[in-house]
């Protein structure tokens, strides 16, 4: 949900900070980082929601407290740092002003999910960072309203982030957790899975997977064969609300970068792609359905159809490409393709029926610059 139809990636982003570094001695524990792409209103609630659950401790004026205080203990400190991919939106103008508290990093151009992230994390102090999706809610009892009201009684944590940050530290093998993430209508979405098969692909998110929905391939990969509310280490994680102990982030960073994302990934199966690497390199990944954190998944992607369609499927066969070799990539590219082209003439025979001709004609469009761009990777 990070990228722009319209600009394209430059070798040597531009970006601008509203706050002036800190001090890199400063001590913060946890650090998170949101992406933005033109949606401010979601960026406003996603910061209002943190705002309501952390503590102003005064100075620095970007660092704020978080969870209990214990015994007089010195409470855990976190900071905000919001990543704007060359919004058109408001988001440049407004956050500063509605959030003093909050580091924005401006792109001058669209870095992806993955560019935007890195430099996010590069700019970090937290001992642990969380990447969190600007369309996401932390859920807390401090917070209004029916859907949070809804959780009380259910099992699950009211205050998601101390939840998930305690469950990140409880032990040093771990490198990284997720919450359970609900959609606003209060139903579960599924975001824990294991690692694809070379068939998976062909299965899931296609045509085969939903003529066969039951099929071994999807189930497997989902973990459709284990529940959901208890705390359980998986292989891999949703990227919408990741958090991470930077050592382990570390151990995992590929020359060069910035950050612990691989940016050939624009978006999609970037987050599938680094807990293979933190997998490898012994990293415990965990589930902790405790915390809870609302999902309003989507909402910048759907801005550009086309886009979305285009890399997921480009990440889909970079990631085979990577992990299972040429020759399984180039298969599942051509299955895809194959894929679009019976999408574009189902869609054509639609709109030649005289069945809602504006929106067969919008998908046709779409249809044809993915099959234009091949599904090659970026360069």
């Amino acid at each position: 949900m990070w990228f722009n139809a319209l600009t394209k990636r430059e070798s040597t982003p531009r970006v601008s900070v509203h706050q002036a570094p800190p001090e890199q001695a400063t001590h913060v524990d946890l650090s998170i980082i949101i992406v933005s792409w033109n949606v401010w209103d979601l960026v406003r609630a996603c910061l209002q929601a943190i705002e309501q659950i952390t503590v102003d401790l005064g100075a620095p004026s970007d660092i704020r407290g978080f969870g209990p205080l214990v015994n007089n203990s010195p409470q855990p400190t976190l900071e905000v740092i919001v990543v704007d991919n060359a919004s058109l939106d408001a988001t440049g103008e407004l956050l500063p002003a509605r959030f003093p508290w909050v580091r924005l990093i401006r792109s001058a151009t669209n870095l992806g999910f993955t560019g935007g992230n890195n430099i996010g994390y590069a700019a970090s102090r937290g001992r642990a960072i969380y990447f969190l999706n600007p369309d996401t809610e932390l859920v807390h009892n401090s917070l209004p309203g029916t859907l949070h009201g809804s959780l009380h009684g259910s099992g699950v944590g009211y205050d998601s982030l101390w939840t998930l940050y305690s469950a990140l530290m409880e032990n040093p093998d771990i490198g990284m957790v997720g919450p359970q993430l609900r959609y606003a209508d209060n139903t579960l979405q599924s975001s824990r899975r294991r690692f694809p098969s070379p068939l998976t692909g062909f299965f899931e998110s296609t045509w085969l997977g939903k003529l066969w929905r039951g099929n071994p391939w999807k189930r497997h990969f989902q973990m459709d064969d284990w529940p959901s509310n208890f705390r359980q280490e998986v292989d891999w994680l949703v990227g919408a609300a990741m958090m991470a102990r930077r050592s382990a982030l570390e151990t995992v960073r590929l020359p060069d970068a910035t950050g612990p994302f691989d940016e050939g990934f624009f978006m999609y199966s970037e987050e599938l792609d680094l807990c293979r690497r933190l997998k490898q390199a012994k990293w415990r990944i965990v589930y902790v359905p405790e915390a809870v954190v609302i999902h309003y998944e989507g909402r910048s992607s759907e801005q550009v159809v086309a886009a979305r369609h285009i890399h997921f499927n480009r990440s889909k066969v970079r990631y085979y490409e990577k992990y299972f070799g040429r020759r399984w990539a180039t298969l599942l590219r051509a299955f895809l393709l194959l894929e679009f082209r019976r999408q574009w003439l189902l869609e054509g025979a639609k709109w030649l029926l005289g069945h809602k001709r504006e929106l067969r004609a919008r998908r046709m469009a779409a249809y044809r610059e993915v099959l234009a761009s091949g599904l090659r990777p970026t360069p």
